[in-house]
């Protein structure tokens, strides 16, 4: 029991690290907002401090998910699948994976507000892989400027400074898959027979 309770306790960091790097936030923005200190922030997603209530429900609040999905509480025994989408700044994602940590899927959604925006790239651990559902995308990475339509893929390190936003205005649906520590998604297809 005590092996078990550990194991749930070690996997809390890197699911806080993973919710703080999907919002672009930094350790400093999460501690203003939620009132937990940088350094014990820092701590949690090292494994360096066990989580307790008192930190965790104002970083479950921040990040709005259930504590459960933050201390990766057993099934019920329900056999749906709960998707609990995560909106911010026009943007909502749908987590398709449930693991912390590794490669992370997600299915993104636009609403397209913000096509008039200036681009403000932006750089963080990984490396993403983007395909076009719906919509038009226009993708800033570095100095080039690409527009995505449906059926088409991108993808990038992201230390790379990049943006993303609708191209024309409207609604753009999307798959993005995210390796946290630059982990590529790889395709394989057999060639065209000739």
């Amino acid at each position: 029991m005590v092996n078990e309770l550990d194991d749930v306790l070690g996997a809390v960091g890197p699911r806080l690290r993973a919710l703080r790097t999907e919002r672009n936030l930094t350790l400093g923005e999460v501690s203003s907002a939620s009132g937990v200190s940088v350094s014990t922030l820092s701590r949690l997603e090292s494994g360096q401090r066990r989580p307790n209530l008192e930190i965790l429900l104002p970083l479950a609040r921040l990040y709005g998910v259930p504590l459960d999905d933050l201390v990766g509480a057993p099934p019920t025994g329900d056999p749906r699948i709960h998707l609990r989408p995560i909106t911010h700044a026009g943007m909502t994602a749908v987590p398709l994976t449930r693991r912390p940590g590794g490669l992370q899927a997600f299915k993104m959604v636009l609403t397209g507000d913000d096509r008039g925006a200036e681009p403000d790239p932006r750089v963080h651990e990984g490396y993403e892989w983007l395909y076009i559902l719906n919509g038009r995308l226009r993708l800033v990475l570095g100095d080039k400027d690409f527009e995505l339509r449906p059926g088409e893929a991108a993808e990038f390190d992201t230390h790379t400074p990049h943006w993303f936003a609708s191209a024309d205005g409207k609604p753009v649906e999307f798959i993005s898959l995210f390796g946290q520590q630059g982990e590529r998604m790889h395709v394989r297809a057999r060639p065209k027979p000739s």
